[in-house]
């Protein structure tokens, strides 16, 4: 074999292989650009800071291996930051989609909203539960698609709802259970003191001391699963000030956030109408 034809070829081999191994990175690059720019249109077009937490199992490299989301510190890090370097005199848009996470990052993010000096809203595209709520609740208004949901925040301890385990001892009575599951629900009655409390503060200045108590109360009292869906009809009934004029350049955002990979889609649809074919009626 001719040396240079030798050469060539495994030249070519060689920047095939650094393609296929670079173009994920390539593509999330691509969608990192398309994103920064339908966000600051969206800033311009509604004159504000607008800050994503977005959860979206998403795939990554070679492989396409699924990540899973939900709010951490890391993302009451950066959320804080944002925050922070907001112009005081300028509305904060924050976009949110998640399943929920830490109490404590949610807490964080909640009460650096609620002290933004200017008007705070939390848009809702699709589901903000649990923790996603908790900060939802710190916002000035809250705007949903009409179809999107929250969720009860009564917190979790490990595999078990709080309420559940003071239900438990209750039903069972205190003389009948080990030392752990009373150590267990005396975590879980300061843990549901916690969250009522601080629900309470962030609503008190908006709806009065009674509403944000009766709020408090009915939001971490364990009245339902904690993946319940509270629908904007019945957010409404609660009592929450929701509107549902989700600005369209936010459900664009949400295509560019991709998914992992499957062989087969689950879900296809063709818009309509359909382009009919030339000279077809």
């Amino acid at each position: 074999m001719d040396p240079l034809s030798g050469f060539l070829g495994s030249l070519i081999w060689w920047f095939l292989f650094m393609y296929i191994l670079l173009w994920p990175q390539m593509q999330y690059r691509q969608l990192q650009l398309a994103r920064a720019k339908l966000l600051e249109r969206l800033s311009r077009k509604r004159n504000s800071t607008v800050i994503t937490l977005i959860h979206r199992q998403e795939s990554i490299g070679l492989f396409g291996i699924p990540v899973y989301k939900f709010i951490s510190i890391e993302d009451s890090e950066e959320v804080l930051r944002a925050i922070r370097m907001a112009p005081k005199d300028k509305p904060i848009d924050l976009i949110i989609h998640t399943p929920g996470g830490l109490v404590l990052a949610a807490t964080q993010i909640a009460k650096a909203l609620k002290d933004h000096p200017a008007e705070t809203r939390v848009i809702v595209p699709h589901y903000a539960m649990s923790g996603g709520t908790l900060i939802a609740l710190a916002a000035d208004k809250i705007i949903m698609d009409p179809h999107a949901v929250l969720g009860p925040v009564d917190p979790q301890l490990g595999q078990y709802p709080a309420p559940s385990i003071l239900r438990a001892v209750e039903k069972k009575g205190a003389d009948k259970v080990d030392d752990q599951t009373l150590i267990l629900a005396d975590v879980a009655e300061k843990a549901i003191r916690q969250v009522r409390d601080f629900i309470y503060d962030l609503l008190k200045d908006k709806y009065g001391e009674e509403k944000a108590k009766e709020l408090a109360q009915i939001l971490t009292e364990g009245k339902w699963t904690h993946d319940y869906p509270i629908t904007v009809e019945e957010a409404r009934k609660l009592g929450l000030n929701v509107s549902t004029d989700v600005p369209e350049e936010v459900y664009a955002l949400m295509e560019l956030y991709k998914q992992p990979v499957r062989q087969r889609g689950t879900v296809e649809f063709v818009p309509y109408p359909v382009k009919q074919e030339s000279g077809k009626q």
